[in-house]
């Protein structure tokens, strides 16, 4: 395949270079990240999803992208409101599977020395792995009350604080979420998954800000060098990714009927004005709303769990939200294309939302700064906190990476990437590890991830975000 290297950080498919291409395939990349990109089928499926019908501008696959299901995992797209399409390929299993960060006032210093108690209460508070559960004491009745309310619901119920809405994408529920269009096997999946954890490449860490980058920026969100944050990594578990499987199927049905012929039957679709488009947005959203939720329960367990630890209030460690964005979702956006403000449906799978300053979207205090942009690196490794920047609204419908990017598949790592080698690395690096379990050592170790200080720079040059922090972790807590 023959790509156009535009600059240092953009590489491209240029429409025209396979049939049916109704785009170009735009890569935000460098050098050394584009030959891993080569290694599987990330760049085959940009190319097959610009085939869609309705897409403003380009396909966009971010510097963390790897391949996916249907459509490469740190994709994006836009469609028309009113022609375009919605793809449950574009959006991902784990829908809105998302990242938050809750500040302290502690040091490292403090938390060092609690450090094996504080993860094993965190290891033993928050349900972890493939099939964990919580008992909340919250019922059906209360699954479809979070479906369609969000964070917002728990909120009320006494499980986290008013202030943490502010601060999150969506203010904590995407409005339009329909019980009624979710499974009863969805249903019966999600109803103790909420507080959980997960598996897989979800976790807990607690971290420390090493280096600031923008002291105005590093300002406004309250953070600074030294300081202690954690970061919760999870999404909507198995109520989402049933949303998922069975709406796969539904547009199965109706691409037969409609006689669409696909290049990638992964990546079906309907039509935006169509029932299954609009049942399929309505149980979406339901998985949305159950994700934030998720999030905000386990926030409300650490909070507690801090307390015991160290004595103190959460008010009085200073354990605010410092922000909460989704991963995989489409979301109906206002955006300037062509030189004329248009509504498109933005498809971000394993990509995250990075508005510049201004947006009505962004949460009044940050709003003359810039979305606080969360980006985890690998098991071990820094993560990193931006803003978002200029570039990413004229470039890529306000939207960034969401992590360093897979370059290895599990079995692979199983096969090649011992337990010692990655636990003798954290050790090196004074890193508490507590994993439920132990085949993630090697499935999620740093060798099995891109270098995430490439990948920001990548995303610092093209202007799509603009870097406030490097947080490096004092403990990791996984499924």
């Amino acid at each position: 395949m023959e790509i156009e290297k535009l600059d240092e950080y953009r590489f491209r498919v240029p429409k025209g270079s396979f049939k049916g291409m109704n785009a170009d395939a735009v890569l935000y990349s460098s050098d050394t990240l584009m030959e891993k990109l080569k290694r599987d089928r990330t760049i085959q499926q940009a190319v097959n999803a610009t085939t869609l019908p309705g897409i403003c501008g380009n396909v966009m696959v971010m510097p963390d992208g790897h391949e996916g299901y249907g459509f490469p995992v740190g994709g994006v797209a836009a469609f028309d409101s009113d022609e375009g399409i919605i793809s449950p390929g574009a959006i991902g299993f784990d829908i809105n599977c998302g990242i938050r960060v809750i500040k302290t006032n502690l040091d490292e210093k403090e938390v060092k020395k609690n450090i094996r108690r504080l993860s094993e209460m965190i290891f033993n508070s928050v349900p972890s792995g493939l099939d964990s559960r919580l008992k909340t004491g919250l019922g059906g009745d209360d699954l479809a009350r979070v479906a369609v309310e969000g964070a917002g619901y728990l909120v009320e119920k006494g499980f986290g604080t008013a202030d943490d809405l502010e601060s999150m994408e969506e203010h904590g529920c995407m409005q339009g979420a329909d019980f009624s269009k979710v499974s009863q096997r969805a249903k019966s999946r999600g109803r103790q998954q909420l507080g959980t954890l997960g598996a897989g490449n979800h976790f807990l860490e607690v971290q420390k800000i090493e280096k600031t980058f923008d002291k105005r920026l590093a300002d406004a969100y309250g953070i600074y060098e030294g300081q202690i944050v954690v970061m919760v990594h999870t999404g909507s578990r198995g109520f989402g990714h049933q949303i998922c499987s069975d709406y796969l199927r539904i547009l199965a049905e109706y691409q037969s009927r409609q006689g669409i012929k696909l290049v990638d039957p992964e990546l079906s679709y309907a039509h935006v004005k169509s029932k299954e488009a609009d049942d399929y947005l309505k149980a979406m959203k339901c998985g949305v709303n159950f994700a934030f939720a998720n999030r905000e329960m386990i926030t409300d367990i650490l909070r507690k769990g801090f307390e015991k630890v160290f004595m103190k209030s959460s008010d009085e460690m200073g354990m605010e939200l410092l922000y909460d964005l989704s991963h995989n979702i489409a979301k109906l956006e206002e955006h300037v294309f062509d030189g004329k403000q248009v509504n498109v449906y933005v498809h971000r799978k394993g990509a995250t939302r990075a508005f510049w300053k201004g947006r009505a979207e962004i949460p009044k205090k940050y709003r003359n700064y810039g979305q606080p942009v969360l980006i985890p690196g690998s098991m071990g490794t820094a993560s990193y906190i931006l803003a978002g920047g200029e570039g990413a609204m004229k470039e890529t419908f306000g939207s960034a990476c969401h992590g360093a990017g897979r370059v290895m598949s599990r079995h692979q790592a199983l096969r090649e990437i011992g337990a010692d080698k990655t636990l003798s690395s954290m050790k090196s690096k004074g890193i508490e590890l507590m994993v439920r379990d132990e085949r993630l050592i090697s499935e999620e170790s740093e060798w099995v991830y891109k270098d995430i200080d490439e990948v920001i720079n990548v995303v610092k040059n093209t202007g799509l975000a603009v870097p406030v922090s490097r947080n490096v972790p004092v403990a990791v807590i996984k499924g």
